[in-house]
């Protein structure tokens, strides 16, 4: 038989077939290359008559080397579904994802953006501890992590942690997280955080991430030379100074943001420079997310499961307690796109929310000159579609990234009509909420929106004319759209182009109802900021989807800088679900 490579974090073991006591291993370390050739001498530290796979020895093997565990099936064992350990997966050969149902992993993550990237880094061993002599603002929270620095943030009580806690999450341990990694970063003080950081392989957990596109997730589609509009600090994921890595790249950093290019080269290579990349597979899109067993008892020593789609029982040896089955494509360097599917015991949504632009349903919005993203407004530019010379652009949204096109189209000289449903002084107007001289260039959009308003007086700012209080009711094939204010008059503006910038919706077709029923409303469609996914507060499991969790903008929290609890309370979660197993499969004392 040809030998079978196994993988755990950089040990591989090649075996020529199943254990016996005169097979010789290699077992290869990124630093060195041993040949065992008999196990006699490590058989008699485990009991022989427990011996009766590969993955036994491979666990003592591990142990002996520093390692963590192993598969207890090869990977040529097909057509039956390849069984993990919770820690460990095969080695995949050049990231191609299975499309059998093959490979089983223990933790899939769906998306590879700050979400995921985060919460690999936890799940690949990083352990967040109090300095010694540190000290935190918040004394009470100091006496708490005191109380037991010789455990790790993930391994403690994040519940009793987070008592008391106030901040601008409504996810109580993304506000613990946030407090921890930016004490007193909502004042503007630059507080060190109280935490130190180690790798302990040992207490890694095997996963997998997927992404359509390379690590960095939506922020590689931004416009590259936007600012940020959250701090630098605030971007930046543990172990890795966003400000740091930015100046090395360039000297003239004025001020705490950075444009989105900087973030995305930032997160890309954060993941290389963790040591991450073998968790993550690019360029692959989930289409399907199901349950398809469940155990429902024991007959005759062997587990049952439920297909949950027929209702019928399937007898199989060691079935997991939930698997979900993955469907999807990969897409090659040559545009070809090749379906996978496998199968996963815990499953985390990190999708984010950029996906789906979100539309205002009227009359006319399919027509070709309706667009939804501001690329397409920048490629008309590019190809000379609009102009200084052409009709208006209409742009329709009063949010950042509408300003964002506001500017753009102000720089080009395109003529722009600016329609939004608030009054210019609302106070939940994101522009009154945003500090003058942190954010100047939206402080200019802002005076444009309230100086030169549809039948005012001309004033500075060439070209640009806003509509407060107006929305539209109509595009027309004509180029001409419709739009209806505050007090029901009506005006019909000829336009070269609509775009409408109202938001985006997360992409959860994947899932049954696009997700609808794991809302906190389960009768409306899932929203980031109205209709978040509902979780447990400490664990981010989904409440109505044992297994399944869900993190970053899907529960609410928008911004990266509360990402980062999602991470810790799913790492803790998943942590202290293996120290429950491992006590239950310990044999009872005498």
């Amino acid at each position: 038989m040809p030998p079978v490579v196994w993988r755990t974090a950089d040990l591989l073991i090649h075996s020529h077939c199943r254990l016996s006591k005169d097979i010789s291993f290699v077992v290869t370390t990124s630093e060195s290359c041993t040949v065992l050739p008999c196990l006699s001498s490590l058989v008699t530290a485990l009991d022989p008559g427990s011996i009766g796979s590969l993955s036994e020895v491979a666990l003592f093997l591990c142990q002996v080397f520093g390692r963590k565990s192993v598969c207890d099936r090869p990977a040529q064992a097909q057509p039956e579904t390849l069984r993990c350990f919770p820690f460990m997966m095969p080695l995949l050969e050049e990231k191609v994802l299975p499309k059998d149902g093959s490979l089983t992993v223990p933790i899939l993550v769906v998306g590879n953006g700050p979400s995921g990237i985060c919460l690999s880094y936890l799940l690949s061993g990083y352990r967040p501890y109090l300095s010694p002599g540190a000290s935190h603002p918040n004394p009470i929270l100091q006496r708490k992590l005191e109380e037991n620095c010789h455990l790790s943030i993930v391994d403690q009580d994040l519940e009793r942690l987070c008592e008391g806690l106030e901040g601008r999450s409504s996810n109580p341990v993304a506000v613990l997280f946030d407090s921890l990694l930016l004490p007193d970063g909502d004042c503007g003080l630059d507080h060190a955080a109280p935490l130190w950081w180690q790798l302990e392989t040992w207490q890694s957990l095997s996963h997998l991430v997927l992404g359509t596109g390379p690590p960095g997730g939506a922020w590689h589609a931004m416009e590259g030379s936007l600012l940020t509009l959250s701090f630098g600090n605030w971007m930046e994921l543990p172990g890795l100074k966003l400000k740091d890595w930015v100046r090395e790249k360039r000297r003239n950093l004025r001020n705490d943001r950075v444009i989105s290019a900087e973030v995305a080269a930032y997160y890309q290579h954060f993941v290389n420079k963790m040591g991450l990349e073998k968790n993550f597979v690019s360029n692959s899109c989930v289409t399907s997310l199901r349950r398809i067993s469940w155990v429902a008892d024991c007959e005759g020593g062997n587990e049952v499961t439920v297909n949950q789609e027929s209702g019928e029982k399937e007898r199989s040896e060691g079935a997991s307690r939930c698997l979900w089955e993955v469907k999807g494509y990969q897409t090659g360097q040559d545009g070809e796109q090749a379906p996978f599917l496998i199968c996963a015991e815990n499953v985390v949504l990190a999708t984010g929310t950029q996906d789906e632009p979100s539309h205002l349903g009227v009359e006319g919005e399919d027509l070709p000159y309706v667009c939804h993203s501001i690329s397409e407004f920048e490629a008309a530019i590019v190809r000379g579609r609009v102009s200084e010379s052409s009709e208006p652009v209409l742009i329709v949204g009063a949010g950042l990234t509408a300003a964002d096109a506001v500017l753009c189209a102000h720089h080009c000289s395109v003529p722009v009509l600016h329609v939004f449903r608030r009054s210019v002084s609302d106070p939940g107007l994101i522009f009154n909420q945003l500090p003058k001289v942190l954010y100047p260039e939206y402080h200019k959009v802002h005076q444009m929106m309230s100086q030169q308003v549809v039948g005012g007086e001309a004033a500075s700012y060439r070209g640009y004319t806003s509509f407060p209080r107006h929305q539209v009711t109509s595009f027309k094939p004509d180029k001409k759209c419709l739009l209806e204010s505050a007090d029901k008059s009506r005006t019909v503006v000829n336009i070269s182009m609509a775009l409408v910038l109202i938001g985006a919706n997360p992409r959860l077709s994947f899932l049954r109802d696009n997700g609808t029923y794991l809302g906190l409303n389960p009768k409306q469609p899932i929203s980031c900021r109205y209709n978040p996914l509902q979780v447990n507060p400490y664990t981010y499991e989904l409440v109505q989807e044992p297994n399944l969790f869900a993190m970053g903008p899907l529960v609410g929290d928008n911004f990266v800088r509360f990402v980062k609890g999602g991470a810790l309370g799913i790492t803790s979660c998943l942590v202290k679900r293996r120290q429950e197993q491992r006590q239950r499969q310990q044999p009872p004392a005498k």
